[in-house]
Formats: C-alpha cells, structure tokens, sequence
C-alpha cells in the first residue's frame, strides 16, 4: 500500500476535492497547513495579505491506495481538468500497516 500526498494552495481545495470524487476515491482527508518560503512575486493564488504575512495558507491531501493506482493518480491528475499541472507538490510513500482503532 502507498499514501499518496499533494499539497495546493487552500483556494484549490473544493476543485481537488471534486476532482478525486470524480476518480471515485471517496476516502481521502484534508490538513490545513501554512507553507513559509520565499514567495514567488508572479504567484497568482498570493493575495496581498499572503505576500506581507510570509506565509501561504495551503492543504494537504491524503489518500491510501494500492501501489499501482497510487502511481496512476499523479498521472491522473496531471491530466485532469481544470488542471493541477504546476500548482502543488505531491510525493507517495509507503504504508507498512493500516486500519482502524
């Protein structure tokens, strides 16, 4: 099993959300997270606040599939539209054990 993790800009959210819906991935969760960094003056999700603060408030998606659906999800949604091509970082990594408590 893999975790497969992307973090977009918090505006991004609901398009994601109804993106991995539409892939039928119906159990997936949503972090709020602030990303502090250097901000890319041509960003257009940056609001002026976001600019003067030095942070960008963000989300993290995760969602546990199958080894093979998790390396065809990035491709996926490369692919979907509106396109997330360029607008998060991802990263997938292994699952030793999962289950409820």
């Amino acid at each position: 099993m893999k975790k497969f993790s992307m973090v977009v800009h918090s505006s991004l959210q609901q398009e994601l959300a109804d993106l991995l819906r539409s892939m039928q991935l119906d159990n997936f969760m949503f972090s709020h997270i602030e990303e502090h960094s250097a901000q890319r003056e041509n960003d257009v999700l940056l609001s002026a606040r976001d600019r003067v603060v030095g942070y960008v408030p963000k989300v993290r998606v995760d969602v546990i599939l199958d080894d093979e659906r998790a390396l065809k999800l990035v491709d996926e949604i490369r692919e979907a539209r509106p396109s997330f091509k360029g607008k998060g970082l991802f990263w997938i990594s292994a699952v030793e054990s999962s289950g409820e408590l």
